[in-house]
């Protein structure tokens, strides 16, 4: 997908027009956030908190190392 993208003034601030489609394609609409990520080939833009992501994919893997630990303080 390649839209262009239209950068506008709004108040002292600039802003992008998303198109309905690309706001579809994300998954969000008004009052939703939206994270701009940096990455080799540009800026990404998503939907998901790469922080928070992160942060889960680490108790994921405590949660799986300690599996054993975590049944018996859950009792």
């Amino acid at each position: 997908m390649n839209t262009p993208l239209r950068i506008t003034k709004v108040g002292n601030s600039a802003a992008v027009i998303l198109p309905k489609e690309l706001l579809a394609r994300l998954r969000v609409s008004l009052g939703d956030t939206l994270y701009a990520t940096e990455s080799p080939d540009g800026i990404r833009l998503t939907a998901a908190d790469p922080d928070f992501v992160e942060k889960m994919a680490a108790a994921e893997a405590i949660m799986r190392e300690d599996r054993d630990i975590l049944r018996v303080l859950a009792k």
